[in-house]
Formats: C-alpha cells, sequence, structure tokens
C-alpha cells in the first residue's frame, strides 16, 4: 500500500512540470494539495483499488502532457527509497499523518542533518523553476500600506489559502481584516468587542470565522461575512489571555493560554470548558502551536520554556509530555510548526522567537514533541514587551535552501536562509520606524505583510508599485 501511494505521489510530481509552466507558484501547491489529499483518504482504501486509480492516472496525464510513463521503473525507485533516509512518508507505525520522525533505531541509517531538501533533489527544484533563493525573496515594493489601528498590532495572519484577506490584532482594541488585492486595498471591516488589547486570533480552515483573545480576559468568536461576534466567553479565573487558535481537525475546540500559565480548550460552540482540558506551565502562556493532525501541542512562557502536550481529539484532553528550557526567563514570543513534504527530506520542524536575541529552529524528534535544536539565528529582540514573531515561507518545501521571515526590534524584516550558519541574511526590508512585530505570507507567496509596535501594517510584493 504505502509503495502505490508513493507512485501516485511521484507520477505527479513527474508530470507536475508540465502544468502552468510559467507559474511555478501553482505548481508547486497543486503537489502540496496531493500530498495533503493522499495522507488524508489512503486510509482504509484496498491496495487494488489504489493500484486501479495509478494506472487510470497515468494514462490520463499521458493522454493529456503527452510525456512518456515507465510504471516499472517508478515502481522499482519507490520501493528503492523504502530504505532511504529520505522519504516523505514514513512505513514506521511511529508517525502521525503521514509525516515521518526521526527514527531512533541505531541500525538503520541516520537521517542527514540538513533542514531542507538535498542537493541531489532535483525534481522539487524543477517544481518551482531555477530562480535563486535571494530571487525568490527579493521583496523590494510596498505594496500599500494601512493604518487603520493606533496602538500595537502585534499579530497579522492572512487566511488559509487565501491571497487577499489579511486580519490584524492590535492593542488598540480591534481586530481588523482587510483585502489586500483589490484596487485600491480596503479595510473590510473591524472588530470591536474587547475592552482592552487584542493578544492573539486565529481564521477558521473555512475562514468563515475568526476567534480572538484579549487582555480583558475574554475569547470572541466572529462571523466574518455577517461581521459581526456570535460568542464572547470569560476565562474561568478572570486571567488576561494571551495566545488563541483553532484546532486544526475539529474547529469546535480552541486552545487558549492565559497570564496565570494555564493552557485550557474551550468548546466555542458551547462556551464551555472542557474538564481534563487544562494544564499549568511556569510563567505566562505567550504562544501555541499544532501539528497538522492536532494530535501534538506546543506552548510558549514567559519563563522561556517550551512544553509539549499530546492532545486527545476524542475528549479534548490535554496530556503533559516533554519540556526544554530555550534561555531561562526569556519569553517564547512566537511558535510555527511545518513539516516538510517532499520527497528528499521528511523532518517536521519548529521555529522559535525568543526574547534572547534569537531565532531558533528545532526538528521534532518524536510523537511526544522532543526537540532537537538545528539551528539558532542572532536578531534583535531583548525587550519583553516586543512579541516578535517569526514565519515558514510557504512554499518553501521544494527549493534547494529555504526560508523564514522574522521580525526585529531595529525596525527591519529579516529573510533568514536556514541552510546558512554563516551570513544568513538573504534580504532585508526597511520601511518600519519602530520594532517590527507580526509577520505573514500569503499562499501563494506573492505578498508578506509586516506589522509595527506603534500600528503600521505594510504589504510588501516583488514589484515595486507606488501606495
Amino acid at each position: 500500500m504505502l509503495a502505490v501511494w508513493q507512485q501516485v505521489f511521484a507520477l505527479d510530481a513527474k508530470f507536475n512540470a508540465h502544468r502552468a509552466p510559467n507559474h511555478p507558484n501553482f505548481r508547486t501547491l497543486y503537489i502540496r494539495r496531493r500530498n495533503q489529499l493522499l495522507r488524508e483518504y489512503a486510509k482504509g482504501e484496498e491496495s487494488a483499488t489504489r493500484k486501479q486509480y495509478l494506472r487510470i492516472r497515468a494514462q490520463l496525464l499521458q493522454q493529456r502532457y503527452g510525456t512518456s510513463y515507465d510504471q516499472t521503473s517508478l515502481h522499482s525507485r519507490s520501493f528503492s527509497a523504502r530504505s532511504s533516509s529520505r522519504v516523505s512518508v514514513s512505513e514506521s507505525p511511529d508517525c502521525v499523518g503521514g509525516i515521518g520522525w526521526e527514527s531512533q533505531d541505531s541500525n538503520k541509517e541516520p537521517l542527514s542533518e540538513g533542514v531542507v531538501p538535498t542537493k541531489e533533489a532535483e525534481a522539487s527544484r524543477a517544481i518551482v523553476g531555477g530562480n535563486t533563493i535571494a530571487e525568490n525573496y527579493a521583496f523590494v515594493g510596498v505594496h500599500h500600506i494601512f493604518d487603520q489601528h493606533t496602538a500595537a498590532v502585534t499579530m497579522i495572519k492572512f487566511a488559509n489559502n487565501d491571497r487577499s484577506r489579511l486580519g490584524c490584532a492590535s492593542f488598540d482594541g480591534t481586530l481588523s481584516v482587510c483585502n489586500v488585492t483589490s484596487n485600491p486595498p480596503f479595510v473590510e471591516c473591524i472588530f470591536r468587542g474587547h475592552n482592552n488589547s487584542v493578544t492573539g486570533f486565529d481564521w477558521s480552515v473555512a475562514n468563515d470565522l475568526m476567534v480572538s483573545c484579549s487582555i480583558d480576559g475574554t475569547i470572541c468568536l466572529w462571523n466574518v461575512a455577517a461581521k459581526s461576534r456570535l460568542r464572547s466567553i470569560k476565562d474561568p479565573s478572570g486571567s488576561e489571555v494571551l495566545t488563541c487558535l483553532f484546532h486544526p481537525v475539529n474547529n469546535n475546540m480552541v486552545i487558549a493560554g492565559n497570564s496565570r500559565g494555564t493552557v485550557e480548550v474551550l468548546n466555542i460552540s458551547t462556551g464551555i470548558y472542557l474538564r481534563g482540558g487544562s494544564c499549568k506551565l511556569d510563567g505566562r502562556v505567550f504562544t501555541l502551536a499544532f501539528e497538522a493532525n492536532g494530535q501534538l501541542l506546543w506552548a510558549g512562557s514567559s519563563k522561556g520554556t517550551i512544553t509539549s502536550f499530546i492532545f486527545d481529539l476524542s475528549t479534548g484532553k490535554l496530556s503533559k509530555c516533554r519540556k526544554i528550557t530555550l534561555s531561562e526567563g526569556s519569553p517564547i514570543t512566537c511558535i510555527s510548526w511545518r513539516a516538510w513534504i517532499s520527497r528528499e527530506a521528511r523532518d517536521p520542524t519548529l521555529l522559535v522567537n525568543c526574547a534572547a536575541n534569537v531565532v531558533c529552529l528545532f526538528r521534532v524528534l518524536d510523537q511526544e514533541g522532543s526537540l532537537k535544536l538545528k539551528r539558532r539565528f542572532f536578531v534583535r529582540h531583548k525587550n519583553n514587551r516586543c512579541l516578535v514573531r517569526s514565519t515558514f515561507c510557504p512554499i518553501m518545501s521544494f527549493r534547494q535552501g529555504a526560508c523564514v521571515v522574522t521580525g526585529s526590534e531595529d525596525s527591519c524584516v529579516y529573510f533568514l536562509d536556514i541552510e546558512r550558519e554563516i551570513k544568513p541574511v538573504v534580504n532585508k526590508l526597511q520601511g518600519h520606524a519602530c520594532p517590527v512585530l507580526g509577520v505573514s505570507f500569503n499562499y501563494d507567496e506573492s505578498l508578506l505583510a509586516t506589522s509595527d509596535y506603534q500600528g503600521l501594517v505594510i504589504v510588501w510584493s516583488r514589484e515595486k508599485r507606488l501606495c
């Protein structure tokens, strides 16, 4: 079954070079979605059905693109990859959602220490064209500037798989949604309902709902289309709520972290906090991140610790697993999860901002969320009040080399090549006049949004444009 699954994905990757040859971003997005569908729907299907599907799809692709296809040679390549340490789909039963974890078997060949696809990843590089990593991230033009907020915009986030809608959370107590691709760009709506600073928010999977949290101790649910508040729920202890996010699989559940160090699970539909869905940490909880299946959760605290949890989807129960201290007393202000989906690399990774002047890249080692530090980059970030954030570039998985983008207290935005230990900065954007807090790409990397401590939001593009 696994071999057939690999063949399906490899077949699509083979013909993908012929799809939209002038639009590499589209080709990359297509392969990402194909891989996601295979992970979600391959379970429980008969091998014979999969093989029949493979044959039919091969015929259709060959008729459409006219490229010869040797299924026998592909079959042999697929099986030889099963023993390789660089396969996107792990055979191990200790894998979550099709993403392989680093093997602990001493008899097996160890995985490469690299953090991105290997230099031999020619098929993956071909998908996104032959540009260098510096060319891919040469954002130099200001697309638009938004100034609807009167205080720090601490978090910005594009809607899921959406080029246009950008959400912004501000210390002025409001949450806004901007349309960045209309001509001209404009603010679609401003949600008012919190009585104090908005500290975090998240989009639902379908982008029809948003959830936000505030220092006023409430979590609010918003209907994006109706531009209205559906529900407001107080924290059980009356504490400031500092971070929140939807569960990636079940959007009825929202996970929140508060100023008393409690991570809590809330059924947003009923407004009830779930029994067993609460765990206590040291320090205030500033940031949360799920892996794609929602089985692993990480929380970052004001004490400089990262704690992993196992989440039981059926009950909403949280079980504390691993804890590491990155820098004693230096807050963890942002955690992002990403798994490589190329056939040449497979390691799930965490990107972490810490107010000790560092951005760190960790490899996730196992199903309990154990972490191994892979890269550490210097970024100006020492003020505990500045919640500097970073993000993975959305389609990094298919390139030789990969970038992350981070804000900084020196008013600049940095593009970091995570393969380089020396001189990793491949681009630096200068347009803000105070610490840059939030960063977010839209899904096809055509636009990058950044926000700062004074409430300004700048949308950048690769092409120069007068605002």
